[in-house]
């Protein structure tokens, strides 16, 4: 139950965070509308695999088997880290490396990393959205 509320609610949240972060990529106006659908599909998609292996990394390294009754905040903390460190990870690589995608000028990035600040953003507050939502419906139904 709360494993099916987080990845609904992180789904919904991380498709509208990529909607409304588009205009701070040079995809929202160098790319076809087709291209841009796709990215946000692709984008939303990799975002619930990723929080999906946050959690269960997060779960296996903090977890109990009370959980989320016991131990919800190291989890939750956990996991967002988890998120935050890959997408550290992926934007630099994505962007610097491999170049698959680039950031507009309008674009705010954090000093010395040059990472966006739109998704490490994303990666903190969709995941602590989607964690207390799971978590409320717990303690609610119990």
């Amino acid at each position: 139950m709360v494993l099916r509320r987080y990845l609904a609610v992180t789904g919904i949240g991380h498709l509208f965070w990529e909607i409304l972060q588009l205009p701070l990529y040079t995809l929202w106006e160098e790319g076809t509308a087709s291209e841009i659908a796709f990215a946000v599909v692709h984008c939303t998609g990799g975002d619930i695999l990723i929080a999906l292996a946050s959690l269960t990394v997060a779960l296996i390294l903090a977890g109990n088997p009370d959980w989320p009754s016991v131990q919800f905040r190291e989890v939750a903390a956990m996991t967002m880290v988890l998120g935050v460190a890959y997408t550290l990870y992926s934007e630099w690589f994505n962007v610097s490396v491999r170049a698959s995608w680039a950031y507009a000028s309008t674009m705010p990035t954090i000093p010395f990393l040059g990472t966006g600040l739109a998704p490490t953003l994303q990666w903190v507050m969709v995941p602590l959205v989607a964690l207390a939502i799971a978590h409320r419906a717990v303690r609610r139904d119990s």
